[in-house]
């Protein structure tokens, strides 16, 4: 994903978000991280990386919205097994758009399968379009900003660290890795000795009643 990011820049960033956000699923939360990263590197800046991230999370829900508004229970309500699910789901669904549809849109930008179902579900239980814009917006500018400017952060603090002692970080990650695999060779035997026990309690209790009698 970060060669992508690097070579079609942020064009290709925008239309990840804006189809994930839209309800078709795509790794735009990914593409988010490592356009931040090659910020980090200076191969991007990270202000335009997080107005271009907000924007299309923003327009990519509004999308899904009013896609989901439009033609959602129809979609749902047109194939038998979509059907029977929506009977089952839509009622529930309203009932949590009611109580809490602004808390849920904004909730579901950091959640991976909302985030793609999330605004297409608001628009099909015909949610309020200016209260779901507020919280939609609000979701997407938090959304943005905290995933790009962790990674950002992170993926400078990461290459300050390698740049600075990169050998002793990669003998510490070898040592670490070998260490682990011993200890797995070394319980293995251990593990496998183990007796096995009846899953069932009563059984040995039948057992033990058995050889009493």
């Amino acid at each position: 994903m970060e060669h992508l990011v690097a070579e079609y820049g942020l064009m290709l960033l925008f239309l990840l978000i804006f189809l994930e956000s839209a309800g078709v699923p795509m790794p735009g939360e990914t593409a988010l991280i490592a356009a931040s990263l090659l910020a980090a590197r200076g191969q991007l800046r990270i202000g335009p990386v997080i107005v271009v991230a907000s924007t299309a999370a923003i327009a990519g829900d509004s999308a899904g919205y009013w896609i989901g508004r439009w033609g959602g229970r129809r979609l749902l309500r047109r194939w038998p097994l979509l059907a029977s699910y929506a009977a089952r789901f839509l009622p529930r669904a309203e009932r949590l758009f009611a109580r809490h549809g602004g808390k849920t849109v904004f909730l579901a930008r950091f959640i991976t399968g909302l985030r793609v179902a999330g605004a297409w579900i608001a628009g099909a239980m015909r949610m309020d379009w200016w209260r779901f814009l507020c919280w939609n917006a609000a979701g997407g500018l938090v959304w943005a900003a905290g995933t790009g400017f962790l990674a950002y952060y992170l993926g400078r603090a990461a290459t300050d660290i390698l740049g600075r002692r990169g050998l002793i970080v990669g003998a510490v990650g070898i040592a670490a890795m070998l260490g682990g695999f011993h200890l797995l060779l070394r319980r293995r035997p251990w593990r496998s000795s183990m007796p096995e026990w009846s899953s069932h309690p009563s059984d040995s209790q039948a057992d033990e009643a058995a050889r009493a009698r």
